[in-house]
Parts: structure tokens; sequence; C-alpha cells
């Protein structure tokens, strides 16, 4: 009846540093995208009406 205790608690303390490395990764993957979420760039507009050309066409 110990051991199974036990191996209920390592399994519950596996589990949760799982988490929380998972957790680490998806704020590091946050963080290198600019905190944009694909939701929110769904939602920008492109807009090329009017504006000047950054640089000159190639000959």
């Amino acid at each position: 009846m110990y051991e199974l205790e036990l191996h209920k608690i390592m399994q519950a303390e596996l589990l949760r540093r799982a988490d929380h490395r998972r957790l680490l990764v998806e704020a590091r993957r946050a963080r290198r995208s600019g905190g944009r979420s694909p939701r929110q760039e769904d939602g920008r507009t492109v807009s090329t009406g009017g504006e000047r050309r950054r640089f000159t066409p190639a000959a």
C-alpha cells in the first residue's frame, strides 16, 4: 500500500513538472512571436493605395 501511495505522489509530481515545462515553452514562443496571437494577426489589413514605394524597381 505504501508503494502505491509513493507511486501516486511521484506521478503527480511528474505531471506538475511537465505542465510547468509546457508553460515555459509556450511563454518563450509567445515572447519570440512578439506577443501576437494568430487571431490578432488575421484582423490586420494591408493598405497599399497611395503610398510611395520604398525601393526603386530594378532595371
